[in-house]
C-alpha cells in the first residue's frame, strides 16, 4: 500500500467523523486522563488492516502506544486480544469507531477470500479480486485480498486492457476491437476480451488475446472452453461465483475465478474495542 495514499485517506476520514470536535468526549472525559483498550476478537477469521487502525489512533495523538499482538495475515480465534492501545482515553474514543471500521472490514475481506482459496487450493485455479470494491477504499480492500492469500485484478481502467460486452458492440467486433488496441496500447499491457459463449471464446482466440473471462458461462460451456483453449490464451470465470459454486468452477480447468463478492458483499469480522482499565479510576 501506497503510505502517503493511507494517510490521505484517513485524514479525511477523520475529518468526515470528527468534524470540529467529538462533542461527547470533549464535554464529558478530563483532558489528561489515560487508560488502555483493547481490540477483541468476536468470531475467528483472518486479521488484516491493524497497521490501519493503529495510524488512525496515531494520527490523532503521536505518543499513542500501541502494540499489535496479531498482524495481518494471522489467524484469530474468537477471545483472543488482536491489540492494545495506551494513552488519553479522548483519544481512544474519538479513535474507536473509525479504527474498528477498518479492522473489521478488512478482517472480514481477508477472512472471506482465505476461506474461497483454501476451497480450491488442490486445484490450479486462482482467486483474484475485481473493481467491485467500495468508493474510496479499493486500495485497501484489494490489500485485504491478498492478505487472505488472493490476488489482485486489474485497480482502475488505467493498469489493464479489459474489452466488455459494450466495447465489443460500440467497437464492431470481437476482431476490430483487438486490432484498435493493439496499434494503440503499449505492448506491455495484456490484452483481456470477455466473451459469453463459445462462439465469442474462438472469436478472441484467433485475435491472439492474452486472457479470455468467461462471463456467467455454465459448468459444461466452461469445460468446453478449457479444452478449445488449450492453453492458447489464460481463462478467468467470473460473474455469480460464491462459495457455493466455487468448487465446481474450479474443477473445469480455469486458471483464475474472479469473485466481487470478496469485496461488494462481505461481512465485516466481528471485532470489539473494549477499554479495560482507567488510570487513576
Amino acid at each position: 500500500m501506497n503510505k502517503w495514499e493511507v494517510q490521505e485517506l484517513i485524514l479525511r476520514t477523520l475529518k468526515e467523523d470528527l468534524g470540529h470536535q467529538d462533542m461527547t468526549t470533549a464535554n464529558l472525559i478530563p483532558a489528561g486522563q489515560e487508560g488502555t483498550a483493547k481490540f477483541l476478537a468476536k468470531a475467528s477469521g483472518i486479521v488484516a488492516g491493524i497497521e490501519i487502525s493503529q495510524a488512525v489512533f496515531t494520527t490523532l495523538d503521536s505518543s499513542i502506544n500501541f502494540e499489535i499482538l496479531k498482524g495481518d495475515g494471522e489467524i484469530i480465534e474468537a477471545g483472543e486480544t488482536i491489540a492494545l492501545v495506551q494513552g488519553k482515553i479522548s483519544t481512544l474514543l474519538t479513535g474507536e469507531r473509525l479504527a474498528l471500521n477498518f479492522l473489521q472490514r478488512l478482517s472480514g475481506i481477508a477472512t472471506k477470500t482465505n476461506h474461497m482459496v483454501e476451497a480450491i487450493k488442490y486445484y490450479k485455479a486462482e482467486i483474484v479480486d475485481t473493481r467491485k470494491t467500495t468508493p474510496g477504499l479499493r486500495a485497501l480492500e484489494k490489500y485485504a485480498v491478498r492478505v487472505g492469500g488472493g490476488r489482485n485484478h486489474r485497480f482502475g481502467l488505467y493498469d489493464g486492457v479489459m474489452i466488455k460486452d459494450n466495447h465489443i458492440k460500440a467497437a464492431g467486433g470481437i476482431n476490430k476491437a483487438v486490432i484498435t488496441l493493439r496499434q494503440k496500447v503499449p505492448h506491455t499491457l495484456k490484452i483481456e476480451v470477455e466473451v459469453e459463449n463459445l462462439i465469442q471464446l474462438r472469436e478472441a482466440l484467433d485475435a491472439g488475446v492474452d486472457i479470455i473471462m468467461l462471463d456467467n458461462m455454465n459448468i459444461e460451456d466452461m469445460k468446453t472452453a478449457v479444452e478449445i483453449t488449450a492453453g492458447k490464451a489464460l481463462l478467468e470465470a467470473s460473474g455469480g461465483i460464491n462459495e457455493s459454486n466455487l468448487l465446481e468452477v474450479a474443477r473445469t480447468g480455469v486458471d483464475f475465478i474472479s469473485a466481487g463478492a470478496l469485496t461488494h458483499s462481505v461481512s465485516s469480522l466481528d471485532i470489539s474495542f473494549d477499554i479495560i482499565q482507567v488510570e487513576g479510576a
